[in-house]
């Protein structure tokens, strides 16, 4: 929860950066070229590719946990079978019902 709300005040400060500096022209020069672009072009483009390529690298990782995550929930399945599986059947009620067990010269001395 506090990851999402981190990622949520990042984005909207980046948006509002991008918002606000759309007047603002920077020089780009890319293999002895030159050229102006507002100041949120070249900004908003390494924000995107720093998210791909984020998002890029941690895919594997992601679908490795996704496949942990669904093995352990079917050992879990075939576990909680096993178990009902193996517990006698409530239907039956028991030979007698459970009394904690009590000294009988405790008993003698109560009112």
């Amino acid at each position: 929860m506090i990851r999402l709300l981190l990622i949520a005040v990042l984005i909207a400060l980046s948006v509002t950066f991008f918002l606000q500096n759309r007047q603002e022209e920077a020089p780009l020069h890319y293999f002895g070229k030159t050229s102006t672009a507002p100041i949120y072009k070249p900004i908003l483009s390494a924000f995107g590719t720093g998210l791909l390529i984020m998002g890029i690298l941690l895919f594997p990782a992601w679908i490795k946990l996704r496949m942990e995550l669904r093995r352990a929930r079917t050992a879990l399945h075939l576990a909680e079978e096993e178990l009902d599986r193996l517990r006698p059947a409530r239907t039956a009620p028991p030979l007698r019902p459970l009394a904690p067990l009590r000294d009988r010269d405790e008993d003698e001395d109560a009112p």
